[in-house]
């Protein structure tokens, strides 16, 4: 989810906690519990930080070790830790398993988001994305947003979100079920279908869908009940060559590689230099394939130049890469 989400998220666990006798008698317990599930239900996203570095180690990481079990672990003991230092005498066992509750509820709806999570590390490090909800999702939010504002003018916190998260329950097994249906609907009129990723968006009746076929893939739009594909394009595997293995090799490529699910590539030639690109095709975006993985090899096999991550022009891509004179595509 967004951070916003992630905020709100943390403010509604606070307000349960109210419904804990131990909580609800100490209010020193009750200051050191909100800060520990507002703080806890942003932790593991932490690893933002990431981007100051480069877009490859942030793509490698975020959502990865720091959404693992033994990070969510780590968050839980470390920030209930750090908030007993300043209130001490509170009951610890308390304070830790709230927490540690809003350290585990981040992890656990970034998974029903088309970007998703590798929550299963050390296990796997398959990224679970069940595509569900939307990363930022209005109706989630409104009804946290609400329930702020319920707490403020004098509503029990505790049975007031109880209430709101019974619907957002609700909400999410009708959103599950919207899903099952798109993808059996897929499955029925496109042979040979080997994976469908689905991104739904702010709006109930519009999903954002990428198909793999046993040939093709296709790229486009479920709205109101009926598929509308934008792009199609044949199945091509990477090819077996010395300059794509140098190509995966980059750090950037290889980030990239790491996460999409599915992705088509190009190879152009220019001057003196070859640039391979893979487009992930989960984002289209007004034509437009936004993010992307790109690395410039010479003639001598070395790279250049390459980059990983969102650009939404060739103008702004061609800025990043510093590239050399197109003379040849």
């Amino acid at each position: 989810m967004d951070t916003a989400t992630h905020i709100t998220m943390g403010i509604a666990l606070g307000g349960l906690a109210t419904l804990d006798p131990v909580v609800q008698h100490d209010p020193s317990l009750f200051t050191a519990v909100m800060a520990g599930t507002i703080i806890g239900s942003h932790a593991p996203d932490f690893d933002t930080i990431l981007k100051l570095r480069n877009n490859a180690a942030y793509l490698r990481n975020h959502r990865g070790i720091t959404h693992s079990v033994p990070a969510v672990v780590f968050w839980g003991i470390a920030i209930s830790s750090i908030i007993y230092l300043f209130v001490p005498g509170v009951d610890f066992l308390h304070l830790w398993l709230w927490t540690f509750l809003a350290v585990i509820l981040h992890v656990f709806v970034d998974i029903f988001n088309a970007y998703g999570t590798q929550a299963y590390r050390p296990f796997t490090k398959k990224w679970v994305a069940y595509g569900f909800i939307s990363t930022f999702d209005p109706y989630i939010f409104s009804l946290h947003i609400i329930g702020i504002i319920a707490w403020i003018i004098g509503a029990n916190p505790g049975y007031t979100w109880l209430i709101i998260y019974f619907i957002i329950l609700l909400y999410y097994i009708k959103r599950y079920l919207d899903k099952r249906e798109i993808v059996k609907y897929i499955h029925h009129h496109f042979e040979h279908t080997e994976k469908v990723t689905t991104s739904p968006t702010t709006k109930q009746n519009i999903w954002r869908i990428a198909i793999i076929t046993r040939d093709y893939y296709y790229v486009g739009r479920v709205e109101d009940g009926h598929i509308k594909v934008d792009d199609q394009f044949e199945k091509e595997p990477v090819p077996d060559t010395e300059l794509f293995a140098i190509a995966k090799e980059d750090k950037n490529i290889a980030a990239f590689l790491s996460f999409s699910p599915i992705y088509r590539w190009e190879w152009n030639v220019y001057d003196d230099f070859s640039e391979v690109r893979f487009y992930d095709l989960r984002y289209r975006n007004e034509g437009h394939y936004p993010f992307v993985a790109v690395v410039q090899i010479d003639d001598n096999m070395r790279i250049m130049n390459s980059y990983t991550g969102w650009v939404f022009s060739e103008e702004k891509l061609q800025n990043k890469l510093n590239p050399i004179k197109q003379i040849t595509t």
